[in-house]
């Protein structure tokens, strides 16, 4: 039996806008699942550990600011 994923939303989400979760378990192993936090029973993106770890560091650094 597969454990549920444990879903977590960003600390930017308070302000009731678009918002994704992301299971912080990494369920399958070696992957990132992605959800909308507004569809909490629609799919889940899988993503590659590494590709979302470097998506994140690409946001933290500004490179996707439009301002």
């Amino acid at each position: 039996m597969t454990a549920e994923p444990q879903w977590f939303k960003s600390s930017y989400s308070s302000n009731g806008g678009d918002c994704i979760e992301v299971a912080g378990d990494l369920i399958p192993s070696g992957t990132v699942p992605v959800r909308d936090s507004k569809d909490t029973d629609g799919p889940a993106l899988l993503f590659a550990t590494e590709a979302w770890q470097s998506f994140v560091s690409a946001l933290r650094a500004g490179e996707f600011d439009t301002a």
